[in-house]
Formats: C-alpha cells, structure tokens, sequence
C-alpha cells in the first residue's frame, strides 16, 4: 500500500482517525456539515510520523522502557519523554514529505499564515479528549517554519503531561501515532469556546460560552476573564461580562503577542446576545452529528463563526436511556450498596436481573428511577424522609431539585398509580423472638444448598436456562416478607432508641452502644474470626516468616510443608470455606473473590498477628456485650428517675430487646446473595472456558465484558461480535475514570447535595454521624485492602467499605468514608466494633492526608485535621 504524507482536510474524516489522528478526523467531519465553517487546510498523515521514527531505531526501545513506567514515575517518565521529545525534533523532515508539505502549502497559498496543530491517533475520542495535552502553534509564517513546527508537533506526541495522561487512561505508548493538522490562520475580532452541555452540572438542555476579544489563547492561558453566557431553549438565561483588559493576536512576522485593549471595549460584551444564540445552534448541530455534548473552539471575523476545533466533554456522566417522555430523576443504586465502581457488563446485566426493582445503566453503574415517587406528594414525603434516614446528601440533591416549581409540574401524573406504596394490610406485629431469625436462616440455607446441588449437572445451554430459574428463586429470598420485616424491625428499633432516648436523656445516638456485640451478625463474625486464623498463625515463626514473603495464590500447598502449617492451612481454608466468595466490591459478580485470590487475605492475617495477643476475638465480643448491658442498666435506671419513668423504661427495654434480636440479621441476606453470585460465577467461568478452549474466546475473563444474554448466545452459537469484547475494555476504562452522583436526571444533571448544618466547627470536613464516641489517631488513607498496613489506633480514612473490609475494623480505632449511611454495611459493623465512625464525607481521601493525625467526631458527625502542634494523642 502507497503511504499517504499529506491529505486534504475535507477528506479527513472519522473513518481515517487512524491516519490524520482525532483532531484531523473532527475537523474533516465538520468541513462536512452544512452551514458550519471551518479553515481550509491539510493534514501531514501518520504515515509521515511513522517514517520518521523509523529513521531512529532507538526510540521503539525508549517506548518499550516508557510503557513499563509506572503512572506515578513521574521523575522517570519526565526523563524519558524529555529524551524522546529531543530525538524526534532533531529528525529532519525527509525530502519527499517536506515536497509534499510545500506543494500543499503553495495550492491553498504559500504566502498565507497558518496553524499548525498536533491531532494525535489517541486524541479527541468519546473517552479521552487530550485537551491541551500536545502542542499547537499559531501564525507560522513561510514554509521553513511549518515544515520545523510539524517536527515539534510530532515531538509533542512525549510532552510528560501527554505521556501521564495516556498511562493513567490505559491507552499504549507504542500504538499511538502523530498527525499535523495544518490550516489558514484565522484572525479573529473574538473567539472563545462553546460547551453544549453544562460542564460543571452536566445539564444536557443548558450550553455555555465563553467569549473575549483576540485569539482564544488569551482565555487558554487565563490571561483575562472571559464573558460567559448560558442558554436554554434558545434563550440566554445568565450573562457575566467581565472586564476584558488585554487581548492576543498576531505578529506580522509571525508569531503572536499581547496588546492591550483599549478602555471603552474593556466592559463591552465580546458576543452580542443574537451572536450567543446564534453561536450555540451552530453548537447543536454539531452536536447532533457527533451523537454526543461538544467542547468546540470557535473564531468570530466580522459577523461569521469559525469552527477551530470540536471534541468530545469526556468527562460528563452518561445518562441512562429511557423511552418514557419528560425529566426523569435517578438515584445511584452504587451509594446504597457500598460500591461505586465501575462494573463489567456481566456484573450489570446480573444484578439488573436479579434486583427486586428495575433498573437502569449509566457510566458502568445501576441507577433506580424515582421519578414516580417523587411524583406522588405522599409516596414523595416517604421516600425524603427513608432517604434522610440513610443519607443526608441524597435527601438534600432530591430537595434541591424538587424546589424547581418547573421540575414539579412536569413530573408524570401522579394519579397513573405507578411508584406508590402497595396497597394492602400491613404486616402483623413480629414478635422479639430469636426463633424468627433462626427460621429465616434455615430457609436460605436450604435453599442455597439446593442451588449448589443442582448447578453442577448443568452445562452449555441448558446451565442459562437454568440460571434464570435460579434467579427467580434468588429474587423470591431477597423479597421474603418475613425476611424485610426482621430487618426493618431492627432499623425502626435502632431509630426509635435514638429519637426518643435523645429526646428525654438529651443523649446522641444512644443506640451505638446498646448494639454493641448483637448476636448473629455474619459480617462482624468475619472480621473477628480472621482473629482466630491469626491465633492459628502466630505460635509458628516459620510460617509467619513464609507468608511474609507470599506473592501468589498457590502458597497453600507449600504452607503445609512447615512446621506448624498444617494447622494454619486448615484455619484459612476453614474461614475460605465460610467466607470465600467475598470480595472488595463483591455486589459485581466479575471480581475476584477471597476463594480464588486467597493471598489477599494474607496482609490481613499478619497485621492481626502483630497487633493482637491471642484469644482477641472472644474478648473483644465479650467487652462489647459487657458494654451494651452496662449501657442498658444505665439507660433504664436514669429513664425510671423521670416523669412517668417506669412506662419510659418499658418502652426502652422492649426496644432495647428488639434491636438486640433483630439488627444482626441485617447482614445475613446480604451473605446469601453473595453465596449464590459466586456459584453463579463458577458455573459461568466453566462455560468460558469452554469457550476458550473454542477459539471463541481469548482468555475466561472475557467473559466479563459480555451481558448474561451475550453470553448465553456465545455458548450457543460459538460465536462473538468481532470487535465488541475491546470495545467493551475501552468503554469501561473511560468509566472507571468517572464519579458517579448521588443524583442523576434526564438531562444530565449530577447532585451530590450539600450539609446543612451550622455545628460544625470551621475547617472540619462535615459528614453523617453513625457510630457514636470521639478518637484521634493517625489517618491511613486507604484504596486497596490488601495494601492496609494498619496499626492499633490508625484511623480508617477510604472511599467506602463494604463487608468485605470488615476485618480491617478489628484492628482501628475509627472509620471515615466518603460514602455511606446510617444503615450501611460500614456503619453497621463500626457500631458492633465501637467504633467512631463518620460517613459522606465528600473528598475524604483527598483532603485528609495519609499520616495526619485526625479526630474523629462520630457523634456529632465531623472529622478534624489536627495541625502539627495538636498532633499528639489525647
């Protein structure tokens, strides 16, 4: 095939990215689109960029280096690019591609200005805009100077910002290639840049734009303010003009410079409101043919626009799809359940299939519609005040949007019935009788045992058929009636303690400590018999020396070797057997599990070797029964000290009873849906095996990126869409790099609520008080369990926990998190443990420092940075 140096930029378009890069591909495709005006000019195609480094067989061994770099090498990584960036700009332009450059100059005429820009392969993609992260030059006058400022573009392609930007998005050094978009200077009267959606609240409906006097770059490079405009549905609705004292523009020798601007123009709005709106149709017709929100760079000459530049906003949260007409509100199912990661597409599809309530998917992550409720005043009063109950931030992004008179009238009918309570009796009084739990137990178990049983006989088509049987059983445990009432009993008990004895004892959260050491909770049991693995562990100095240095997960077999490792293997294999098909972020059936990755639970046992003597998990159970009962006869005898004290204290007593009983069964379902996920997960990783062994798929995990349906028709027909399984890869890298809200709607707008409290002492992070007490300690900011190394006393700082962090509690002496509730799995066990504990904490772990000392205020819900002078312990 004939290499291909130059190519005329209406006929870069997306199909060629690869050959004029993201840039090019963009602004060849809006050459194309009537009524929108772009600057003539070429592209120097990859194919050039390609021959250059061929010219120097060294750089292919650099990039290898740089691909092995780790993100944060930044002194590496700045080494490297600087070297590589020095090699390709000292490559001369070969003959033939400085011919062809030349010959293009001369047809679209030699004696013009130009822009000469960087359009990398990687560049301007749905998933990674690169924006400002390679170079582009301004009124290049002459030949001799495009031809020197193409080199320094390609050379730009190893800038170290580009370089990091590429590592922290996955995207391989070796495969992205350079091409140079060269185009007639524009020299514009104003210029600025146009958002068709709201890049701070992701409003889809709401575009801005920022205008000033002069080249853009004045604006780029913050030079002035700029003027901005928002509009909606045609109509400017907010305007700032903003004092404009200086301007950019061109030299005419090339080049450019500052000028100032003269005094009467300085306040003058650089757009009129007809050029705004004028401007932002443009915007929404490039939009439409892209099929996603724009960030377009444009130029104003006379009374014409420009198109410089459109690119993608990469970094806007999806909005889920939906066929029902008007505004739709969603709220973030990953906020409820502890995991707000991105999820592989079958972990989606099987928690779609089997939750209780329908759902929808966005940015790699579940959202439920509560438009319905909010529709209805009542159904809309109960769901603020369970939402409050949990989560303060949700309750308040709700409000917010529900103070808008125009979301409220155009909310579906109310009257249609969807999104209510049930109707019906309601349930019969539970009885406080430990019987209860006892039977719901029983009944998860048998039926769990009979999906082990029967899953392994089935394979291939007929283990899919199945598997939605399974599901429906699945659903019909989560939905157990009896089931939801132990467990609500437990939350109103909890709730009805905390109202009332605050109310007539003026006491916080009382119910922290009556709940101390509650019977059957299996979340709190995992972390306290990691204890007893550790008391298996610690007499033997060989084997506490052997796992120090384990790497694998194959160390069982040679554990057993040891002196003393028969017993220990046994005491890990025993808590693998209760526990192994827990995980961080075990909700997604796609992550590994403790069974399968056991040497993630090594760290874990060895800080329990080091901070604990033996017998801990007994006496720590047993202090926070001693507490709780301590906690009892001190509450009732000062209850049946007040007016009508006695019928006080039998209400408490009763509540006190109930609460006991019920609240550690809370946990329990959530056991049994991750019991039933792993078998799940097993049976579908021997089908992708299979399909491995077919040729169908690469490796097992491939798996993972198809939906439950895409795989069951791979496993029937033998066959996956070429292309969809990396597409699938590169979809969800782009939404690993996303925060999903607490609050979505259909127009794109992201809440995450705000606090409103005046309590909190200045400086103090605010978050949601859930386990009562005040500790200070030193903060261990914390995103990789496996990677804790914790010490007695650290406080616990991360962006959420889910059971699966349970055993880390036994070892700090508070929890802050990003992300949670009053009823959330983190909150549950910091208040079995006694620990103080703060949850939705915005920014947590990234305002608190790893190794500041903090105080945490988990009655009063707030968290302390200590300063160096207040930093030793109290």
């Amino acid at each position: 095939m004939t290499e291909q140096y130059v190519l005329d930029l209406r006929a870069a378009a997306e199909p060629r990215a690869a050959v004029v890069g993201g840039k090019g591909a963009h602004l060849g495709a809006l050459s194309r689109i009537e009524g929108i005006r772009v600057p003539d000019g070429f592209c120097v195609t990859t194919d050039a960029f390609r021959r250059v480094l061929a010219a120097e067989p060294g750089i292919g061994d650099r990039l290898d280096e740089l691909s092995a770099l780790d993100p944060d090498d930044r002194d590496g990584i700045r080494a490297l690019s600087a070297e590589l960036r020095r090699t390709v700009e000292g490559v001369a332009v070969p003959g033939d591609i400085a011919e062809a450059v030349t010959r293009a100059l001369g047809r679209l005429g030699e004696r013009t200005a130009w822009a000469v820009r960087s359009s990398a392969t990687a560049e301007d993609l749905p998933t990674a805009s690169f924006a400002g992260q390679q170079d582009t030059y301004l009124n290049v006058v002459g030949p001799a100077e495009v031809l020197r400022h193409i080199g320094r573009c390609w050379a730009s392609l190893f800038t170290e910002r580009a370089v990091v930007y590429r590592a922290r998005n996955g995207i391989d050094h070796r495969a992205v290639r350079m091409a140079v978009v060269v185009q007639r200077m524009v020299f514009p009267d104003a210029s600025g840049i146009l958002f068709t959606a709201d890049p701070v609240t992701g409003n889809r409906k709401v575009a801005t734009v920022d205008a000033g006097f002069g080249l853009g770059e004045a604006l780029v490079s913050g030079l002035v303010n700029p003027d901005v405009f928002t509009v909606r549905d045609g109509e400017i609705v907010t305007r700032t003009i903003s004092v404009k004292e200086r301007a950019v523009q061109a030299l005419p020798d090339g080049g450019t410079h500052e000028v100032r601007i003269d005094e009467r123009r300085q306040r003058q709005p650089a757009l009129t409101d007809e050029q705004v709106v004028r401007l932002v149709r443009l915007g929404r017709r490039i939009e439409e043919h892209f099929g996603r929100p724009q960030d377009i760079e444009w130029c104003l000459t006379g009374d014409e626009f420009q198109i410089v530049q459109s690119r993608p906003i990469t970094t806007l949260f999806p909005v889920p799809e939906t066929t029902d007409a008007g505004p739709r509100v969603y709220l973030s199912v990953g906020h409820q359940q502890m995991m707000t990661d991105a999820m592989k597409p079958l972990g989606l599809s099987m928690w779609r299939m089997t939750a209780m309530v329908p759902m929808h998917e966005a940015g790699g992550r579940l959202f439920v519609d509560v438009t319905p409720r909010l529709a209805a005043p009542a159904a809309r009063a109960g769901l603020l005040d369970v939402i409050g109950k949990g989560d303060p931030l949700t309750r308040n992004a709700l409000e917010t949007l529900l103070d808008r008179e125009d979301l409220l009238a155009a909310l579906p009918d109310p009257g249609a019935g969807r999104g209510g309570a049930p109707a019906g009796a309601p349930p019969a009084p539970l009885d406080t009788d430990p019987a209860v739990v006892t039977e719901l137990i029983a009944r998860s178990r048998a039926s769990l045992a009979a999906l082990e049983r029967d899953i392994r006989t089935r394979t291939g088509p007929e283990l899919f058929d199945f598997l939605l049987d399974a599901f429906a059983e699945h659903k019909r445990v989560l939905s157990d009636p009896l089931s939801i009432q132990v467990i609500m009993a437990g939350m109103e008990a909890t709730w009805w303690l905390n109202d009332h004895l605050l109310q007539w004892l003026g006491e916080k959260n009382a119910a922290d400590t009556l709940t101390l050491s509650a019977p059957g909770n299996i979340t709190s049991r995992m972390g306290l018999e990691l204890l007893d693995v550790a008391d298996a562990v610690r007499p033997h100095p060989e084997v506490v020396a052997f796992l120090e240095g384990v790497e694998d997960d194959g160390f069982l077999d040679e554990l057993a070797r040891l002196p003393g490792g028969g017993a220990a293997r046994e005491a890990i294999e025993t808590y693998l057997g209760r526990y192994g098909m827990r995980c961080v972020g075990e909700i997604d059936i796609t992550r590994p599990r403790w069974a399968e990755q056991p040497a993630a639970l090594v760290p874990l046992i060895l800080d329990n070797v080091r901070a604990f003597a033996p017998g801990a998990a007994e006496r720590r159970f047993a202090q926070g029964r001693r507490k709780a009962r301590e906690k009892e006869h001190e509450v009732l005898s000062r209850l049946r000290s007040l007016p009508d004290g006695d019928r006080k204290a039998a209400e408490t007593k009763r509540m006190i009873d109930r609460v006991r009983t019920f609240i550690g069964y809370r946990e329990y379902p959530k056991y049994d849906i991750v019991s039933r996920t792993y078998l799940y997960k097993q049976a579908l990783l021997r089908e992708a095996g299979r399909l491995v062994r077919a040729g169908v798929l690469a490796e097992r995990e491939d798996a993972f990126y198809l939906t439950f349906h895409e795989l069951r028709d791979a496993v029937r027909s033998h066959r996956v869409e070429p292309g969809l399984i990396e597409r699938r890869k590169d979809a969800y890298r782009s939404y690993r790099a996303l925060t999903p809200p607490r609050v979505l709607t259909s127009d794109g707008e992201a809440l995450d609520g705000t606090y409103r409290r005046d309590d909190v002492p200045a400086g103090a992070l605010t978050g949601l008080p859930v386990s009562a007490g005040t500790v200070e300690g030193r903060a261990r900011v914390v995103h990789d369990v496996a990677r804790a190394d914790l010490r007695p006393g650290d406080i616990l700082v991360t962006t959420f926990t889910d059971p699966s962090w349970s055993p880390l509690f036994v070892a700090v002496s508070g929890l802050v998190t990003e992300v949670g509730g009053l009823m959330t799995h983190g909150a549950v066990i910091a208040r079995e443990y006694g620990l103080p504990a703060v949850v939705g904490v915005a920014q947590a772990t990234r305002l608190i420092r790893d190794g500041q000392r903090v105080r945490v205020h988990g009655t009063d819900g707030y968290v302390e940075i200590l300063p160096p002078d207040d930093s030793a312990p109290s």
